[in-house]
């Protein structure tokens, strides 16, 4: 249980895609305009990083050492049209919005970074655990990420939920700034480099700040008097 909860807090926290390996910054600041585009496309990649862990992990030691990064991105290349697939199928506007994007999943670096790092070493269990919460983690970012530009940007969150729900779902819709008339920086490629670089200042000023209060810390000064 230790082991699982590490690989929690690494996804999660410690080794987050978007905000500490800064891994997948394509879609990470061109997709998230809005929180439902980021969201979305975190999913996606959050369930092809589990199942291509959970793929590769049982056979990992019948693929050639020579040959494994060719099957390994063959096995992603073929979940990934599924999920690409399955989006087109059930939610074709959101598909429309998000684009090529989603087939770009096979070659984003976190999804084969784990394959190769952890999948590739470990039992089907740990490694889907920790496909899935790597990918919630980037997930996180974008969902984050998405959401304040959005806010910034038009005044709203959560706009383009009938892109996924239908549109019944626009009544979900919240309005955070009325009467706003946008701020046009917020939703181009510079705002999400702008926005990017505040939620890594933040993450890293959240971890000085537990390391400068934690106990050990504090007793540094008093032994070395």
């Amino acid at each position: 249980m230790s082991n699982y909860k590490e690989i929690t807090v690494n996804g999660l926290w410690k080794q987050n895609p978007g905000v500490v390996q800064l891994l997948g910054l394509c879609p990470t600041l061109a997709v998230t305009t809005t929180a439902v585009n980021g969201l979305s496309l975190g999913l996606a990649t959050a369930l092809v990083m589990a199942a291509a862990n959970g793929s590769v992990s049982p056979v990992r030691k019948l693929v050639p050492n020579e040959i494994r990064v060719p099957v390994f991105i063959l096995v992603i290349a073929a979940l990934v049209t599924v999920i690409d697939m399955s989006i087109n199928a059930f939610a074709h506007p959101l598909h429309k919005v998000l684009g090529i994007f989603i087939p770009l999943i096979v070659v984003n670096c976190i999804v084969l970074a784990r394959v190769e790092s952890f999948a590739a070493k470990n039992t089907p269990v740990p490694s889907i655990l920790d496909g899935f919460m790597m990918g919630l983690g980037g997930t996180l970012v974008l969902g984050l990420l998405g959401g304040v530009r959005e806010i910034v940007g038009k005044g709203t969150l959560f706009s383009g939920l009938d892109l996924v729900f239908g549109p019944g779902a626009k009544q979900f819709v919240l309005t955070v700034i009325p009467d706003y008339h946008g701020f046009l920086l917020a939703i181009l490629p510079p705002g999400a480099f702008l926005g990017l670089g505040v939620l890594i200042a933040v993450r890293n000023w959240i971890e000085i700040r537990k390391t400068t209060s934690s106990p050990a810390s504090q007793l540094e000064p008093a032994l070395s008097h």
